[in-house]
């Protein structure tokens, strides 16, 4: 394998961990949406939903593009992350939402790395600094804003 083909199979790796944080935020979104089904927060955290959805769609295709085969699910992590929204979302709509913020800064993190990552390709950079980050950082102030009405 040569220096340019181990760079795209680092990038395909980043990005599938990316895509695994993006199904578990789905998965997570979905717990929320059914406990808050007739609150009025209900629309605001399916669109949230709704554009991580867009996101996994925009990293899986990234990863066909580069040539990689995108996960499918959201592993080890993902199972976590239900477990923990299982467990917010007995306690309370504030406790859920605080788990929501945290699986956000999480990914906020994530994404962050992968940009001082030098070997992530400059393309890929260019889908989280130009969409993928701002729609985190924008779903954190809206939850922050959910939490303290």
């Amino acid at each position: 394998m040569n220096i340019a083909q181990e760079q795209t199979q680092h990038c395909i790796d980043v990005c599938n961990s990316l895509l695994r944080g993006e199904l578990s935020a789905v998965e997570a979104y979905s717990q929320v949406i059914h406990r808050f089904a007739s609150e009025p927060q209900a629309g605001t955290l399916i669109h949230i939903r709704d554009e991580h959805l867009w996101a996994v769609d925009r990293l899986r295709h990234n990863v066909r593009e580069m040539g990689g085969d995108p996960d499918t699910d959201s592993g080890a992590w993902g199972a976590l992350v239900k477990t923990l929204q299982g467990t917010a979302n007995l306690l309370g709509e504030n406790s859920a939402l605080h788990v929501l913020e945290q699986g956000e800064k999480h990914g906020r993190n994530e994404y962050r790395e992968a940009l001082a990552d030098d070997e992530v390709l400059a393309e890929c950079k260019q889908m989280i600094r130009g969409d993928l980050l701002p729609r985190t950082e924008q779903h954190l102030i809206t939850l922050e804003r959910l939490g303290n009405p």
